[in-house]
């Protein structure tokens, strides 16, 4: 991999190295942390792979997914709290492979799925990881209302866990560029009304982010915005005139 790795966008590496590339950018990221931490994230990284080995999301591996969250809270929020990247890793470990991670037989798949991160890597990790899990919702009622009211409890009482659900967001409303159809509708109609939350829920003081991170993230969630409401109206216009 090219020595200038390390200054491009992360989508940047995606679209031009791919997993590779972006594997590469984390291992060389990591080398500023101590050992203990180093081996944590590796073995978690490794442990994420695993997991989600035959997971994509819309046209990449699940993992790129994983990778660009936590490289973004590492490099563009600055964050160096092992645990938080950990959990970064992890975030999406429970909700989709609970069974892989702590086998078959559980009455709470769920939570003891947050048992083996908890023995893995640590307790304050699998709280992280608990905090961005969705739970499952009813079936017969909004979904993506019963979503955004789980996201804005769980995200009061946990602060370190919105660092991990802005990058998630911010990520995942990237992603919708290589969107089409009847899904893209959907899932801007999902994301756009959580904007004022998660623009409430960075800026408090007791996100542990610094100021000017926080003002750049809310310039990233307005633009989502936009991009949510242009999406939407495009839709509405489309709609009238057929």
């Amino acid at each position: 991999m090219p020595s200038y790795l390390q200054t491009l966008p992360l989508h940047t590496i995606t679209e031009v190295y791919g997993e590779a590339g972006l594997r590469d950018r984390f291992s060389r990221e990591i080398l500023r942390f101590r050992e203990p931490d180093w081996r944590r994230l590796s073995t978690a990284l490794a442990l994420a792979g695993d997991l989600h080995r035959q997971d994509r999301r819309v046209r990449e591996p699940v993992v790129n997914h994983l990778l660009r969250v936590t490289l973004r809270i590492m490099c563009h929020y600055e964050m160096d709290d092992a645990d938080l990247l950990v959990a970064a890793l992890m975030h999406d470990s429970v909700e989709d492979h609970p069974a892989d991670l702590a086998g078959d037989g559980h009455a709470d798949p769920a939570e003891a799925a947050l048992g083996v991160l908890s023995a893995e890597f640590g307790p304050r990790v699998a709280e992280l990881v608990r905090a961005v899990t969705n739970p499952v919702y009813d079936r017969g009622g909004d979904v993506h209302a019963q979503y955004r009211a789980h996201v804005v409890e769980s995200l009061e009482r946990h602060p370190a866990a919105r660092v991990i659900k802005v990058s998630d967001f911010t990520d995942n409303g990237v992603g919708l560029i290589h969107t089409t159809g009847p899904k893209l509708r959907k899932l801007a109609r999902k994301y756009r009304p959580l904007v004022p939350e998660l623009k409430d829920l960075i800026n408090r003081p007791d996100t542990p982010l610094k100021e000017r991170i926080k003002q750049h993230i809310t310039g990233q969630l307005d633009r989502a915005d936009e991009r949510f409401t242009a999406i939407l109206q495009g839709h509405a216009v489309a709609a009238r005139a057929s």
